[in-house]
């Protein structure tokens, strides 16, 4: 076996680069990395792949890479894009995620908006449960957002007593059970219906879902009510938007989430006590102080901007002060 290299904790300073991608514009798109060309890009993560286990295409637009180490597994879905525009280094998060702790890592790469809805995908878990892959682990957990958390879900069923931690993710984008998704049009066209597409009925036998989401999306609300069973555990995260599963990436509330699962065991309070770092997450508190503004509460800026700009530089935070003061002195509060 592989034993992968053990770097240090998720800490603040390793999480900035995630962090200056999260704050963006919502229109402006992340820097692309020009000097390092598509082919190029591929077979470094090729050559890497294979030198922690293996690397292997699964069809045109999929691939599948194992880090060969410890008893845990820790299975991500995750998508190029991902790795070419947010990973500064060009590595799938599970790569990270699974270093500290010296666990095994299988991850699914996509190549575009696919849901994993591929012949080849299939027949890769197929073969791996034919081969009894997953029972060689003591412990399994499955993890992806959005799109990714789709299939952490949908192909849960072929590990026993998985954990599963899903971020935003959909229950099927089959018009038939989700009339209220309007946000997808292109996926409409891939097959929903076959195997491994009903991620509420492929959950079925895991050990604990957890399903993060914030609750002022209502498609995401929708799609985690289809959701359902006492092993089913709904967070929520308010505040964040679409842009949970980086913000969870860039706190390093993913990276405790899986420690969590793949040792002693996830509960919805350490979901809810590793989301207490939201408190030091500069686009969490930006949010968080537009919505005081325009709730029109200015109390709740003069609090919120008070506490930031005695820990930090913050000008827009000074400015709110300066504009909830002027408020809040005009009706004598």
């Amino acid at each position: 076996m592989f034993y992968g290299r053990v770097k240090e904790p998720c800490t603040k300073k390793k999480a900035e680069v995630w962090v200056m991608q999260d704050d963006l514009p919502e229109n402006d798109t992340p820097p692309k990395h020009s000097d390092i060309s598509p082919p190029s890009w591929l077979r470094h993560l090729e050559d890497a792949g294979e030198a922690r286990g293996y690397f292997e295409p699964l069809g045109p637009d999929h691939y599948a890479t194992l880090t060969d180490a410890g008893r845990t597994l820790v299975v991500t879905f995750e998508t190029m894009d991902d790795l070419r525009h947010s990973s500064p280094l060009h590595e799938p998060l599970g790569w990270k995620l699974v270093q500290e702790n010296g666990w095994s890592n299988l991850c699914l790469l996509a190549d575009g908006p696919t849901w994993f809805r591929d012949p080849a995908v299939y027949s890769y878990f197929d073969r791996l449960v034919e081969d009894g892959f997953f029972e060689e682990f003591e412990k399994v957990v499955f993890y992806g957002a959005g799109m990714c958390g789709y299939a952490a879900a949908a192909f849960s069923v072929v590990a026993p007593d998985v954990t599963v931690i899903a971020v935003q993710p959909q229950a099927t984008l089959d018009p038939a059970r989700t009339p209220f998704e309007d946000r997808f049009p292109a996926a409409m066209h891939r097959d929903f219906t076959s195997r491994y597409a009903y991620a509420p009925d492929m959950v079925e036998p895991a050990q604990d879902v957890f399903i993060l989401l914030d609750p002022t999306i209502p498609q995401d609300v929708a799609h985690a009510a289809l959701f359902q069973g006492d092993h089913i555990h709904r967070i929520i995260s308010r505040h964040f938007g679409a842009k949970l599963g980086r913000a969870m990436v860039n706190m390093c509330v993913t990276q405790t989430l899986v420690d969590q699962a793949g040792s002693d065991g996830l509960t919805e309070l350490d979901c809810y006590r590793a989301l207490r770092l939201r408190r030091q997450h500069m686009p969490y508190l930006r949010a968080l102080l537009s919505t005081a503004e325009a709730r029109g509460q200015p109390h709740l800026v003069q609090c919120l901007a008070t506490w930031v700009i005695a820990t930090r530089r913050a000008p827009r935070f000074k400015r709110a002060l300066r504009r909830a003061r002027r408020v809040l002195s005009k009706t004598g509060r």
